[in-house]
């Protein structure tokens, strides 16, 4: 995917390098939930060493590149786009040599903000599984920094980079192991917590995972507006050219899926068509994009070839673009309520 950024880079809000055991020492995870805490103990048993050091960096809102150049043939914006009907798997993309691999974290406005309570959508779920980010937010508590991944209406994506994963908690439905409602969302607080241990699995060695932590729209109504579109294409834009400049000159790999379409009711053919654009953009080189299931392939194929069709076209500015994507009338979808 071609680069076609500013040339002005950006930096970051904040900055700085948490070492992994001095931060889960000093400023813990606090677990309300129960559930939550069986979770940790199984992926972090007593005499736990961490490893390492996390990169942590918080960004502003990034201006689109004033011209937008999405391809139309081979090297169009939908040609590196990896599909798995799965939740993530944090494996490298296929054929991207030399690649940082970053995935989105479907974030709330107030970064990793339920990770203690029973709830576990994607967010918790993947502080669930890093538990050092639980960590990194009481540590950020203490700086008194700002723990916002969005600031007085704008974007400010927060990257988190090196951050131990320690367990895969498997949350489909599987009667013989207790969980026959499986246990995304809130039915994980419901859940007895020998169902919860058995479906935490240990990861010995933990991986290291790269994050981008970015907030969608929470529920509109009726036809998407262009001030929206335009929101969500700056916010994925900001948080995946972030990720670009972080990658040191490596190839990036943006792992994400349907952003803001579970509790926030977003569209999954508009929030799959903004982000691949914003990739393009970026100068993300490829992406790996993962439906959960395979009913979730319908949309990602109806937004991959709404966006090959713009791409198509030509070139265009980014008011122009925001105002095509809007003539397809996308509206907005109801919570799923988790």
């Amino acid at each position: 995917m071609t680069d076609t950024a500013p040339d002005a880079t950006p930096r970051p809000l904040q900055r700085d390098t948490f070492p992994a055991h001095r931060l889960m020492t000093e400023h813990p995870p606090v677990l309300h939930d129960p559930n939550k805490k069986i979770v940790f103990e199984v992926a972090c048993p007593p005499g736990t060493t961490h490893d390492g050091e996390i990169g942590y960096s918080r960004w502003p809102a990034m201006a689109l590149p004033e011209v937008m150049d999405l391809g139309g043939g081979a090297d169009g914006i939908a040609a590196r786009v990896e599909v798995r009907e799965t939740v993530y798997d944090y494996r490298p993309a296929t054929g991207i040599e030399n690649a940082v691999q970053w995935h989105v974290n479907f974030a709330d406005p107030r970064l990793f903000t339920a990770y203690g309570t029973g709830l576990f959508a994607q967010d918790e779920m993947q502080v669930a599984e890093h538990p050092a980010l639980g960590a990194l937010r009481e540590a950020l508590h203490a700086r008194r920094w700002p723990t916002l991944t969005e600031e007085r209406g704008r974007a400010t994506p927060v990257l988190v980079a090196g951050v131990e994963r320690r367990c895969m908690v498997q949350t489909d439905a599987n009667q013989g192991e207790l969980r026959p409602a499986g246990l995304y969302g809130n039915k994980f607080m419901l859940a007895k917590g020998e169902a919860v241990r058995r479906a935490t699995v240990p990861i010995v060695p933990p991986t290291k995972s790269n994050l981008i932590a970015i907030a969608s729209l929470r529920g509109g109504r009726g036809v998407y507006t262009a001030a929206e579109i335009a929101h969500l294409l700056t916010t994925a834009y900001s948080g995946f050219r972030a990720a670009v400049l972080e990658s040191g000159g490596a190839p990036a790999v943006v792992h994400t899926g349907f952003w803001g379409c579970g509790a926030f009711g977003g569209n999954r053919v508009l929030m799959t068509m903004l982000q691949l654009i914003a990739a393009r953009a970026a100068g993300v080189e490829g992406v790996v994009f993962h439906t959960v299931a395979p009913d979730g392939r319908m949309a990602l194929e109806a937004a991959v070839n709404a966006t090959r069709a713009m791409g198509a076209e030509g070139t265009t500015s980014a008011s122009d673009l925001v105002e095509r994507v809007k003539g397809m009338n996308l509206r907005w979808g109801v919570s799923n309520g988790s």
